[in-house]
Formats: C-alpha cells, sequence, structure tokens
C-alpha cells in the first residue's frame, strides 16, 4: 500500500516559521496530557486488580494476561508508529492515538468478563504506545536538538508522575465507594479528549508530500517475535518450568522470527526499523542501555508498590505517598538536567551520572528489610528517581541529536520500543524471583516460630495474602519475607544499572544541533 502524505496547509511553520517559546509550550500542554494518561494506562490498574478479578470471577492466568497484555502490544506498536510518523501527519497520528485509546479504555470500563477486558487492554496498548512514542517524535519536529533539553525535562517529570503515582490514584479510586474500579479506566478519558483538543488548536507541524509503503510484512514478524518473547518470560516459572519443551518452543520461535525480522527489514523499502539506525554507534548503544534502564524503570515502580502494602503494611493510597522521594528525584532531576543540557549543549555527563547513581540507588535498596528507617529508605528512592531522570529522556536526546531528520521517528521509537521491552521482561523475571525468594524466607520463618505452613494462609501458596486476613502473630512472619524478597530482587536489578553505566560509557558525545536537523 501507498501512502501519501496531505500537503503542507495554511500558514507555514516547522522549518520556514520555527514555533516560539509561548507556541511549543501550548502545544506541550495537550503532548503531556497525552503522555500522562497513556503512562497512566499501565500503572493505574495494578492495585485494583485483585478487585477487579474478583467482581469478574478471573483466576491468576487472568491476573497475569491483564498486565501483559497491554505491555505486549505497547512495545509491539511503538515501532510502527514510529516508522509511521516518518511517512504521514505526527498531529493526526497522535490524535488517531488518543482516540483509541478513549475507546479502548470505555469498553474496558464496560467488561463484563475477564476475555473482554484483556481484548481491551490489548487496545488500550496499542493507543498507550502511540501517544507515548509520538510525544518524543513531535517534540523533536517542534525544536532543534539544543533547544530540546529544556522540554525533555518535562517528559521525565510528567512520566515519573504517571509511573509512580499510578498505583496511588488507583489505590484511592478502589478505596473511593461511590467510584470503584471501572472508574480505573475511565479516568484518563476527559483527559485525553482534552488532549486532542488542545493539539488540534496549537500543533503546527510541517507535513512534506512524501509517497512510501508501509512494511506490513516486517510489522507482522517484529510483533510476532516480541510477542512469543514476552509471553514465554511472563509465564515461565509460574505456568511452566524454565527449562521446558514450552521455553525451548517459545525462544526458539521468537529467535527464529526475530532472524526472520531482519532478513524482511533489511529488504524493504521502508523497513519499519531500519537497520542502517544501527550503524550509528550511538544509536545501537542506546538501544542497550534502554533495555537495562527499563528493567530498573518498572522493576522500581513494581515493586516498591509491594514493598509498601506487603512489607509496611500500608493502604494502597498511603504506599502511593510513601514513594514520593522517588518521584521528587525523578521530576527535579529531569527538569534541571533538560535546563542546563539546553544551557551548555552537552549531555553525556548526566547520562553517566545517571547510570550510576541509578546502580548505586539500587545497591541500597537491595539492602531494604521490612523494618529499615524510612529515612534511609526515602536516601535509596531519591538516588534511584534522579538516576532515572538524568537518564530516560537523555537517551532519546542522544539518538535524536545523532540520525537525519526523516529517520527522526524510527530512531526514537527505537529508544521507547527497547525500554519498553527490557522493563516488561525484566519485571516478569524479577516477579519470578521476588515469589521464589518469599516462599523461601516464608518457609525458613514459619518453620524457626514453628507454626504450621497453613496458617499463612494465601502467602504460604505463593499468591499475594491480605494481611489483615491472617492471624496476628504469621503477620510479622510475612511482612518479613516479603521486605527480604524485595531487596533480593533490588540487589539483582543493581547489575542491570552497572551495565548501562558501562555502555554509555562508551557513548561518543556530539555537541546538540541548534538548527533543524536535515
Amino acid at each position: 500500500m501507498t501512502v501519501t502524505s496531505p500537503a503542507p496547509t495554511g500558514a507555514a511553520t516547522g522549518d520556514d516559521v520555527p514555533m516560539t517559546h509561548r507556541q511549543v509550550l501550548e502545544a506541550l500542554s495537550g503532548l503531556l496530557l497525552g503522555l500522562f494518561v497513556a503512562v497512566l494506562s499501565s500503572t493505574v490498574v495494578s492495585n485494583a486488580l485483585p478487585r477487579i478479578l474478583t467482581d469478574l470471577h478471573g483466576g491468576e492466568s487472568a491476573y497475569t494476561w491483564v498486565i501483559t497484555a497491554a505491555l505486549l502490544s505497547l512495545t509491539a506498536s511503538t515501532p510502527i508508529w514510529g516508522k509511521l510518523s516518518d511517512l504521514v501527519s505526527k498531529k493526526l497520528l497522535v490524535q488517531i492515538a488518543l482516540v483509541i485509546y478513549i475507546v479502548s479504555s470505555a469498553l474496558a470500563g464496560l467488561s463484563q468478563n475477564t476475555a473482554e477486558l484483556i481484548a481491551c487492554r490489548v487496545l488500550q496498548g496499542i493507543g498507550a504506545g502511540g501517544v507515548t512514542a509520538l510525544a518524543q517524535i513531535c517534540l523533536a519536529a517542534m525544536v532543534p536538538p539544543r533547544q530540546r533539553g529544556r522540554y525533555s525535562g518535562y517528559f521525565g517529570a510528567v512520566f515519573a508522575l504517571a509511573t509512580i503515582g499510578g498505583p496511588l490514584i488507583g489505590g484511592v479510586i478502589v478505596d473511593t465507594d461511590w467510584l470503584g474500579w471501572r472508574w480505573c479506566f475511565y479516568v484518563g478519558i476527559p483527559f485525553s479528549l482534552v488532549a486532542i483538543l488542545v493539539l488540534q488548536r496549537t500543533l503546527k507541524l510541517p507535513v512534506v508530500r512524501r509517497k512510501a509503503k508501509i512494511d506490513y510484512l516486517g510489522a507482522t514478524v517484529i510483533t510476532g517475535a516480541v510477542s512469543l518473547l514476552m509471553i514465554w518470560i511472563t509465564l515461565a516459572g509460574k505456568n511452566y518450568a524454565w527449562f521446558s519443551w514450552q521455553t525451548l518452543a517459545m525462544v526458539g520461535g521468537g529467535l527464529l522470527l526475530g532472524a526472520l525480522a531482519v532478513l524482511v527489514e533489511s529488504r524493504a523499502a521502508e523497513p519499519i526499523i531500519p537497520l542502517s539506525l544501527f550503524r550509528h554507534r550511538t544509536v545501537t548503544l542506546a538501544a542497550i542501555a534502554s533495555v537495562l534502564v527499563g528493567v530498573g524503570m518498572y522493576g522500581a515502580t513494581t515493586f516498591l508498590s509491594q514493598y509498601f502494602q506487603l512489607a509496611r503494611e500500608k493502604s494502597p493510597t498511603a504506599a502511593g505517598l510513601m514513594t514520593l522521594p522517588m518521584i521528587l528525584g525523578l521530576a527535579v532531576s529531569s527538569t534541571v538536567a533538560g535546563k542546563l543540557i539546553t544551557r551548555y549543549g552537552k549531555w553525556k555527563a548526566y547520562l553517566v551520572a545517571g547510570t550510576f547513581l541509578l546502580a548505586v540507588g539500587f545497591g541500597l535498596l537491595g539492602t531494604v528489610r521490612d523494618d529499615t528507617g524510612y529515612g534511609a529508605l526515602s536516601l535509596y528512592m531519591a538516588l534511584a528517581g534522579i538516576g532515572l531522570g538524568l537518564t530516560m529522556q537523555n537517551l532519546v536526546l542522544a539518538v535524536q541529536n545523532t540520525v537525519p531528520r526523516e529517520e527522526l521517528g524510527a530512531a526514537s521509537s527505537v529508544v521507547t520500543f527497547f525500554r519498553t521491552m527490557g522493563g516488561a521482561m525484566g519485571v516478569s523475571a524479577l516477579g519470578a524471583l521476588m515469589t521464589n525468594r518469599v516462599g523461601h524466607y516464608l518457609t525458613e520463618n514459619l518453620a524457626a516460630a514453628g507454626v504450621p505452613a497453613g496458617h499463612a494462609g494465601a502467602a504460604g501458596g505463593g499468591e499475594i495474602p491480605d494481611l489483615h486476613t491472617l492471624p496476628a502473630p504469621v503477620v510479622p512472619l510475612v511482612t518479613d519475607a516479603f521486605g527480604h524478597g524485595v531487596g533480593v530482587v533490588f540487589l539483582t536489578a543493581a547489575p542491570f544499572a552497572l551495565l548501562a553505566f558501562l555502555v554509555v560509557l562508551m557513548i561518543r558525545e556530539i555537541p546538540l544541533r541548534t538548527g533543524p536537523q536535515g
């Protein structure tokens, strides 16, 4: 199929007449609003899922798939959205992505069974993937790399608020009787509608007439490869052993499809992921670092929420509030670094410092237990948050500063794609590790206290326990097990951040361009 993007209409914009600072901020408000609800969709349901699945009569497998379905479609669709943005109107695409998000969110809130909910989550992930990728791409089209840092910091702050604040918002919604869990899906709809209207009025980007073919075969093969590997790592250790025929079949099939994707993309006229991108040293290293950082970014939000609820006996609302040091660290560091990058034009030092602090923060979080003082814990979270804030957006910036304008969309989405994929796979693997370690420590605690395993209730079976229903003598044994288990998870994640530090050391710094990318 051949796509012809529309000719420019109205007054000249973009390369002919650069947007003013005020115009950029106005357009940015719509992009940030869309980004907030897109990221929120992945985290707001985490604290609500037990209630949702009780009402819809879903089991443990449904719990896994409600989360995995959205991550699968988000990850797989990201490079497709990025490639489309190089072919057709970026403004139109981001509005289409928001419409998909709105429709799927409304349908998810109306779901009457888990099958309907999972199907809606797939659509939600496609819409969220589009908004997440296109927001960065639209920013890159509005301002040159040298000026981009001052604005990209806002993206990091919004990403932090949505990622870490999602469980807090979801907890408040579920705990509010007159709202209920369905509002976890409805809550983003009005904001998305406002974002569409704001973007329609304020986002003015140049649209160049260009004929191109959409690489449907490449999109299909890439989606298949990513989906198969993500399904494997999500279910391994739960539905079947890590070393089993299912693992052999899925990993072998995923690698085979991956090799086929490379072959297809090397021959496609307009590949979804142009292999020529990886001839740039910075793109290759940034992609590797993004996978490693993704493990930390998603892991921190997922396991800190469980830590505060299951090791510290806090409510979902309180657990969200207690992660504020990480939110503030990420938001402030991202914003400040962006302004400094714009002022001095240097970015590598922030990547180096960010990955180093992330490794240190995770290493310190690896020492936490259920009785760790909140002052020390706040410091550890703040260090990890600062590390993420200095790293996430600047990896995208480094790549955008390297590639030519016609590959800007594909290159930007590649970083997001690898970060999300690394995060999804990392969370699943670390989650399996946590289940194993919590079970091990709980068994030890029960044996030492002379308490029969049956008295631990669901916790003894590897399920998430309701601490309020357990016998009082058993509660401290369970909280100790979860505190120790979460510590092991962060200690395991720390080497990934350290590897990211070593990778970014090898990235060669190129001064930020002060004019449009050609």
